[in-house]
């Protein structure tokens, strides 16, 4: 299930939707991706502004925490009932939940370092749609993707190739509609309209379990 292109597209669109967030409510950072970050990091190092430099180093390490802890689970979670990659999503809500409780303004820097860690969970736990590898938190590789796949398809003449290009591209336009959704709810509720990006992570959850119960082993 986890592999299933309606579970990318539901997790597209909470990546989406956490980006709006903490641009909209969280000091106008992107905590998805890294590449900022690591970016602003060196400059602040150079400008010997160290703790603005600090402040750009702390989510990148909650990322790379996030795959490291991810990849434990992967490995060492062996319960029957739920799987590992349940067992994340269930980390997702929980931090989240907690996120909606920390007001906006000093916490901020904090906020964004566990979103930076939850969409690193993500990103590493659901790295597959149909056997196609994609990001459901971040959308430069897969616009690499959809664009290199469309290519070939115009040059083979390949339907396969046509058919995986338009389902990279509907990736990233879930991914637009999460954040347009959380744009506009997250102007209306603040800090606590992180909380509807529980509800996509909840629905996953609960499709992951029902496809236990009908195959009794997922593809890791």
């Amino acid at each position: 299930m986890s592999e299933r292109y309606r579970v990318g597209l539901i997790l597209a669109i909470v990546g989406g939707y956490l980006d709006a967030y903490t641009y909209v409510c969280r000091g106008k950072v992107f905590a998805n991706a890294q590449t900022g970050n690591i970016v602003l990091f060196g400059i602040k190092l150079v400008e010997k502004q160290w703790g603005s430099a600090l402040e750009y180093f702390t989510p990148i390490m909650a990322f790379v925490v996030g795959i490291l802890l991810s990849e434990f689970f992967r490995k060492k979670y062996n319960k029957e009932f739920l799987h590992w990659r349940q067992s994340i999503l269930l980390l997702e809500m929980a931090i989240l939940i907690m996120v909606s409780f920390m007001p906006m303004g000093d916490l901020d820097i904090l906020v964004n370092i566990l979103i930076s860690f939850v969409c690193s969970l993500q990103v590493e736990a659901f790295r597959k749609f149909r056997g196609k590898a994609y990001a459901s938190t971040m959308c430069t590789g897969n616009l690499r993707s959809a664009s290199e796949a469309l290519y070939k398809s115009m040059i083979g003449k390949n339907k396969e190739d046509f058919r995986s290009s338009m389902n990279y591209f509907g990736i990233i336009t879930f991914f637009i509609i999460g954040g347009m959704i959380g744009a506009i709810l997250t102007k209306k509720y603040l800090e606590k309209s992180v909380l509807f990006s529980v509800i996509g992570l909840m629905i996953v959850f609960i499709m992951m379990f029902v496809d236990y119960d009908r195959n009794k082993k997922e593809t890791c």
